[in-house]
């Protein structure tokens, strides 16, 4: 994963591609979905202990770009052995996971994306195939009353009434059937298995199953899920790597028929919305999708970390909501369990313009025009909205120009929920500005325009 917001749709397929499902319960469950507009994401396992890039520093052919912060030992085979090992260390004690659904709920998140596994293999949660997990003996948290980290995540976050996603890994790098000794490359050469499926077809099997078990159990054990968020696009038949989704998705759905699937970068019918990574679309993307951004520079938890503005958070939702998106805000937590300091302290400036003007945000549809130079609109039925992003240093006049070219007759600026007068020009709609903003430099201004 990148760690910087690029332009274009990186990380996904192409809007043209899309599959849209057939089943109603799918499409009604999209609608919910599109309402949602945001997610707490969270990058959390070994590479958190470490404060480096999650697993991929593992992969020698993704050194170039992943071990950046790999800089206190030069032995590449005991670097490894050190992360793989980081198993023994972790013990978030400080993990309160009340807190977390808490918090986010406060500030405005819909739904949580948690980690339950990332490619390096380290379950967070009580997996019955295998012994590298939170829940194992080799791990000092296995005996803390939240040890089985997902459930009590999952179940927090229920709790609090928002939606749940389980971020699952379709390669796992620990698992003996992907990166298989004495195959026809070493371990670790690359993200891809140590050996052709179509040549060792009874190790790829083994793969398979195991992959299989641990969805399912994810889908059984585990409550009711909204989303079951899949990475890993390498995983994928048309590189000959096919783990059936049709099969165990068809057996996920028998116990939860709407439960919604991110195949990410796969495509076809698995893929029920399209996730661009670190990625801002230029322009309304008309299929379901969401795009998934860090709040600082990584996915997992850095120990020197900087973070965006909520200013700058505040414009990111924008821009993604009236091109018709939600965006996933992740934070990765620290190692001892705790949500960094300097992240909850953007967040909730982020959050407090939310819980003012969250009208003009959640469920909304992409309005034409969807947007006109610093201007965004959204609309909710014949309801439409106009969000001004306001620019770091610059201070509200005594008006402001709305460039909307349909008929109005009542704008209400959201937060102070104040009829406004206003007239009609050449360019738009002339607002005035309450005497109480002028001067001021708000994250942004939204109005209700009916």
């Amino acid at each position: 994963m990148a760690d910087n917001i690029i332009n274009g749709v990186h990380g996904c397929t192409e809007e043209a591609n899309y599959v849209r499902p057939k089943d109603p319960r799918i499409l009604e469950k999209l609608e919910w979905f599109q309402d949602q507009k945001l997610a707490f994401m969270m990058h959390y396992g070994l590479y958190s202990q470490l404060g480096i890039m999650e697993s991929w520093p593992l992969s020698d052919a993704d050194a170039s770009w992943s071990r950046r912060e790999v800089d206190w030992e030069e032995d590449t085979a005991e670097f490894k052995k050190q992360y793989v090992n980081a198993n023994k260390a972790f013990n978030p004690v400080r993990f309160q996971p009340d807190k977390w659904a808490e918090f986010a709920k406060k500030n405005g998140f819909k739904y949580v994306i948690f980690t339950t596994k990332h490619h390096e293999g380290f379950c967070m949660y009580d997996s019955k195939y295998t012994d590298y997990k939170i829940t194992g003996k080799d791990c000092p948290f296995h005996t803390h009353k939240y040890a089985d980290m997902a459930k009590h995540v999952f179940d927090a976050f229920r709790k609090e009434g928002l939606g749940i996603g389980a971020y699952f890994s379709k390669p796992d790098w620990h698992c003996p059937w992907y990166w298989a000794e004495g195959m026809d490359r070493p371990v670790g050469y690359d993200r891809f298995p140590t050996y052709t499926p179509s040549e060792h077809p009874e190790l790829w099997e083994k793969y398979v199953e195991f992959t299989h078990n641990q969805m399912q159990e994810l889908v059984e054990d585990y409550g009711p899920l909204d989303i079951l968020w899949l990475d890993g696009g390498q995983v994928n038949p048309a590189l000959g790597l096919d783990i059936r989704m049709a099969e165990v998705i068809g057996k996920a759905r028998k116990i939860q028929p709407d439960l919604l699937t991110a195949d990410r970068t796969v495509g076809g019918e698995f893929e029920n919305y399209i996730t661009p990574e670190q990625s801002l679309p230029q322009h309304p993307i008309r299929v379901p999708w969401e795009t998934c951004i860090t709040v600082g520079r990584g996915w997992g938890y850095r120990y020197q970390e900087t973070y965006k503005t909520p200013r700058e958070l505040v414009h990111l939702l924008v821009d993604v909501v009236c091109r018709g998106g939600n965006l996933a805000l992740d934070v990765g937590p620290a190692p001892n369990g705790q949500l960094p300091p300097g992240a909850l302290k953007v967040l909730e400036g982020f959050g407090a313009w939310l819980n003012e003007n969250g009208e003009a945000i959640y469920g909304t549809r992409i309005a034409a025009p969807h947007e006109s130079k610093t201007t965004a609109f959204t609309k909710k039925g014949d309801v439409h909205y106009a969000i001004e992003r306001v620019k770091e240093g610059e201070k509200l006049h005594e008006t402001i120009l709305i460039p909307w070219p349909h008929r109005v007759e009542k704008i209400t600026l959201l937060g102070l929920d104040q009829e406004l007068p206003f007239t009609r020009c050449e360019e738009g709609i002339l607002v005035r500005i309450p005497y109480i903003l002028v001067g001021t430099s708000p994250l942004a201004v939204a109005f209700r325009m009916e």
